[in-house]
């Protein structure tokens, strides 16, 4: 798993992105790596096993080549992707094949489960953030994420 460790400046509301001051902080510091999802947490820590994460790292994977993610303002630029297995295909058959991809494996982890993959995987929230705004109980989602997670490997057919 890659690291992209920061230093940051640790107060009551949070890891703060740099001090105020130049002087010497009276607020503890912290190395944070955020490089780290929900998701490489979960493997990390034994939750989920290698299969498991690396349908949800295809799914994560077609979710930003398919450029889904919230945008500003329009964007010119094309998604440049190095070593990808499409080396045939235009930008914009691309995104449209990647979009394919993550719909059909939204599609075949099945209602209700998509909700939590996509809160996770694609939108990075914790466990515990994803089922509280889902108003589901507590330590649920996991079990719930192991099995939309398993359909997806299926899937991309990962053994």
């Amino acid at each position: 798993m890659k690291q992209h460790l920061v230093e940051r400046e640790l107060t009551a509301e949070g890891p703060r992105r740099r001090a105020g001051a130049t002087g010497p902080s009276r607020h503890r510091r912290v190395t944070v790596n955020i490089a780290e999802s929900p998701l490489s947490w979960l493997h990390a820590h034994g939750h989920i096993d290698d299969r498991l994460f690396d349908a949800g790292e295809r799914l994560r994977a077609d979710y930003e080549r398919a450029q889904l993610g919230p945008n500003v303002t329009m964007r010119w630029d094309p998604v440049r992707i190095k070593g990808s297995a499409d080396q045939g295909l235009s930008v914009t058959e691309r995104v449209i094949a990647a979009r394919t991809r993550f719909h059909g494996a939204l599609a075949q982890a099945g209602r209700g489960l998509e909700d939590i993959l996509w809160r996770v995987v694609c939108a990075g929230e914790s466990l515990p953030v994803a089922e509280k705004s889902l108003e589901w109980p507590a330590r649920s989602g996991k079990l719930v994420l192991k099995l939309a997670l398993d359909r997806v490997a299926d899937f991309y057919r990962i053994t």
